[in-house]
């Protein structure tokens, strides 16, 4: 019996569900059904409690991490630069605050934008101070003037003490020297020349055998005969290539007067199109002026009566006149305001012939060396002949005329210390360009001070090289006339 009741009570042991306890039972102690079993008031408190402290824990931290967003600055972008440290609390607030680099812009800037982006900060330019709360910066000490009355202030004292000024009466001797043949001769020193002025030995201060840029005025005779004038229009590219990349260039044309073709420029597309320009010029005509005739001024003729009565019976030809001295004296006016730091060349092209102009010989070279300025050229047609071309050199004296000289420009070279180049035909022509250009680019320079008085005295230079066998070539003497520019 006892076994059998001991086997019973198993069997229902092990037919009863296992009852475990829930989180209700677990808060409050009562036991709760599953499956929709019933809850007491005494769990929903509980449960309702514990819910509301949860929520309140979740919203106090949002609302500590919302206030330390804030301290947290933007992201840097192009329209917003990244902002220096924001100064210490005011309990702990340096006395001389760090200045701050904000992205803000000044009051009197508009701030950035996507059309008008702030600049770049400057790494040289000193930073925008920072102030606290409601500190106001100090005033600007800004003092204005009326226009025009802002004086420099001065330095110490001591530094316009003294203020001395004088005019140094430099002479510049530009000088050749060939050797028999007529080839350059390199290679002298400043003790091989010896400098006179009146006669008196003078104490050479500059010397130097260093090429100088030239300030060349070119004059072309467009008087001479239409076939020496139509000879020179093709050599114009050859006389632009004789220049360098430094020299500066006008051009002057003349015959019965004196015209400016093109003023002061570098080589270039200028000066080419003003060489290009005086292609077309033309010459003289070749033989007698015609006064009568068929083709005479005064119109057809019948039975010797013009048929036009008011064309006159009597006709004179013009005079011809070559106003070279003119052109010269026009030339060494604009030559003498350029650079004295340049080498002052006039370059004519030209037959040499001379007649009315209003300049004489002797005030046109008191004008070349005044100004410093050297004569070079070529001589084309009959002045170009051997021989013939001294013989031009002589002037011939006629009664009540002023035919002047039929070959004058030796002369001016041979005062102002430069040189006449033959060319009668085309190529002697163009080589005369880079052998005149450039013996007048590359000379000897010698330079003393003189102690003569500005004025409209003429002083006689020489100049002796202590080697025999050799030929200088030097201005014959100056005008001591504004040295001291």
């Amino acid at each position: 019996m006892n076994s059998q009741e001991s086997d019973s009570q198993q069997q229902d042991l092990r037919e009863q569900p296992v009852r475990g306890n829930t989180a209700a039972e677990t808060l409050t102690g009562a036991p709760t059904k599953r499956g929709g079993l019933r809850k007491s008031p005494a769990a929903f408190l509980a449960i309702s409690l514990a819910s509301v402290v949860v929520l309140l824990q979740i919203a106090l931290a949002q609302q500590n991490g919302d206030t330390k967003k804030d301290d947290i600055p933007d992201a840097p972008s192009a329209t917003r630069p990244f902002p220096g440290p924001l100064p210490p609390p005011s309990s702990q607030r340096p006395a001389n605050p760090p200045p701050s680099d904000a992205g803000t812009p000044p009051p009197n800037q508009a701030p950035p934008t996507e059309a008008n982006p702030a600049a770049p900060a400057d790494p040289n330019a000193l930073p925008e101070p920072t102030y606290a709360p409601g500190v106001a910066p100090p005033p600007m000490n800004i003092k204005t003037v009326p226009a025009g009355g802002a004086t420099d202030e001065g330095g110490p004292a001591n530094e316009e003490l003294f203020k001395l000024r004088t005019n140094v009466n430099q002479v510049v001797v530009p000088v050749m020297v060939k050797d028999d043949s007529g080839r350059m001769v390199n290679g002298l020193l400043a003790r091989d020349f010896a400098v006179y002025e009146d006669g008196k030995k003078q104490n050479l201060n500059f010397f130097t055998t260093d090429p100088f840029a030239l300030s060349v005025a070119v004059i072309f005779d467009v008087g001479m005969a239409d076939v020496a004038v139509q000879k020179v229009n093709q050599t114009f590219s050859a006389l632009e290539g004789a220049f360098s990349q430094f020299d500066e260039v006008s051009l002057y044309t003349y015959s019965s007067s004196v015209s400016k073709a093109s003023d002061y420029a570098a080589i270039g597309r200028r000066l080419t199109a003003a060489l290009d320009s005086l292609k077309y010029v033309t010459g003289r005509n070749n033989g007698p002026p015609v006064t009568s005739g068929p083709l005479g001024p005064q119109g057809p003729i019948v039975n010797g009566v013009p048929i036009d009565q008011s064309s006159p019976r009597v006709v004179t030809p013009p005079k011809e006149s070559r106003v070279l001295n003119d052109a010269l004296v026009t030339a060494a006016l604009d030559l003498g305001k350029r650079e004295r730091s340049r080498r002052k060349v006039i370059f004519i092209i030209s037959d040499g012939r001379e007649a009315r102009s209003n300049a004489s010989y002797r005030d046109t070279l008191k004008v070349l060396l005044s100004n410093g300025i050297m004569v070079y050229g070529v001589a084309v047609e009959g002045s170009s002949i051997p021989g013939y071309g001294s013989l031009q050199k002589l002037h011939v004296p006629l009664a009540g005329s002023r035919l002047g000289y039929t070959d004058i420009l030796p002369k001016y070279a041979n005062a102002t210390g430069g040189e006449i180049f033959s060319g009668f035909s085309r190529d002697a022509i163009e080589k005369t360009y880079a052998s005149a250009l450039g013996e007048a680019r590359n000379q000897y320079t010698l330079g003393y001070v003189t102690h003569a008085t500005p004025s409209n005295t003429h002083r006689e230079i020489e100049v002796k090289v202590a080697r025999s066998g050799l030929t200088v070539t030097a201005k014959e003497g100056y005008y001591p006339v504004g040295l001291s520019r």
